[in-house]
């Protein structure tokens, strides 16, 4: 791996892939300045199927629909990074500039509910990667499925750090009516340049909140996710964000706790040692506690929230926040029980 920089990347590397015995080697004599950051790139995803399930514990929902592959929001920490390792891509800056867009995305998603094989229950939009990336002005892949769902008056939950959310409100006003729709809102720091080095092309804080107070003030259930809290960087931050969120109107919370699967764990050190060199040690000792010795663990029931007792302290700090937020002792509720099958018998799916 190569220990040049990719600016203006969340990832500053792009390690090789752990399942290629081949990989690029950066010339040592050119320097960052000579190299440029890598322009984003999109590909056709012929996939066939859009409704991915899943069985993980740690998960409270069964199905997924994600859009893209690849995320430009460049989230230094995400753990979806190993996965563009699975078509002989990087983990790094390949994962943020390298985007397959799922174009038959809608007519795929309109196929799978008309099947009668099909349990009317909630998709989660963003399950993988954020299905509201910058280029989705562009391509409009998620508002089409969208529109799907609404037709089918199939429930729908959405997770996204992009007030491009806030786009789409015309359409949750409809999903609302029948308990179809419900978003979180993800806000990792209230630090605009903290964001702005972890997160580099999502949207700034102040615009994720202002995010959740349109959503509110249009009447659609929002919560706000503290995610990922990152040890030793951003825990002290929760109540303040647990406070934001409520006074712009979240109706509920979640969170968390930074997870660091196969190459993520040497991109996220190599940020450490680029940004936080002084911090870099406390950071990973602290993830260390969580994690029973390791950087990571993949272990169902831990995963998520991490064990012991620094995990108790992060737990004790959300709670607290969360009753000095006053936020609302309820959860948003979502229902299937208005679905309908209203297949387009003028559409043909001759060619899925």
């Amino acid at each position: 791996m190569s220990d040049k920089i990719l600016h203006n990347r969340g990832a500053l590397v792009n390690p090789a892939n752990r399942f290629e015995k081949i990989s690029f080697q950066r010339d040592e004599e050119i320097s960052d300045e000579e190299y440029p950051s890598p322009q984003t790139v999109f590909y056709k995803d012929t996939s066939k199927s859009i409704i991915s399930y899943n069985d993980s514990p740690d998960i409270g929902y069964e199905t997924s629909l994600n859009p893209y592959r690849g995320c430009e929001h460049g989230c230094v920490y995400c753990y979806a990074r190993p996965t563009h390792e699975y078509f002989g891509l990087s983990s790094g800056s390949d994962f943020e500039a390298i985007i397959f867009v799922k174009t038959q995305a809608s007519l795929l998603l309109r196929k799978e509910l008309a099947h009668p094989k099909w349990k009317p229950q909630v998709v989660v939009m963003s399950g993988v990667t954020d299905c509201y990336q910058p280029f989705e002005r562009k391509f409009q892949i998620t508002r089409q499925c969208l529109q799907v769902l609404l037709d089918f008056k199939n429930p729908v939950g959405i997770i996204t750090k992009n007030k491009l959310v806030t786009r789409d409100i015309d359409i949750f006003k409809s999903m609302a009516a029948y308990h179809g729709i419900g978003v979180m809102v993800s806000i990792t720091t209230l630090d605009p340049h903290l964001a702005r080095m972890m997160e580099p092309r999502a949207s700034t804080p102040a615009n994720r909140l202002k995010a959740i107070e349109e959503l509110a003030g249009a009447g659609i259930p929002v919560t706000v996710n503290v995610a990922p809290i990152v040890p030793g960087l951003t825990e002290h931050e929760i109540p303040a964000i647990l406070k934001a969120a409520a006074q712009a109107g979240a109706q509920g919370a979640g969170y968390t706790v930074l997870r660091l699967p196969y190459a993520v764990k040497d991109i996220f050190e190599r940020w450490l040692v680029e940004y936080f060199p002084d911090r870099k040690d406390k950071v990973l000792n602290r993830i260390r506690e969580l994690r029973d010795g390791k950087l990571y663990d993949s272990g169902w029931g831990t995963r998520m929230a991490g064990q012991g007792l620094f995990a108790g302290h992060i737990r004790d700090i959300f709670d607290m926040g969360c009753k000095r937020a006053h936020f609302p002792d309820r959860r948003i509720h979502l229902s299937a029980a208005s679905f309908q099958n209203v297949q387009d018998k003028q559409i043909s799916f001759k060619d899925f």
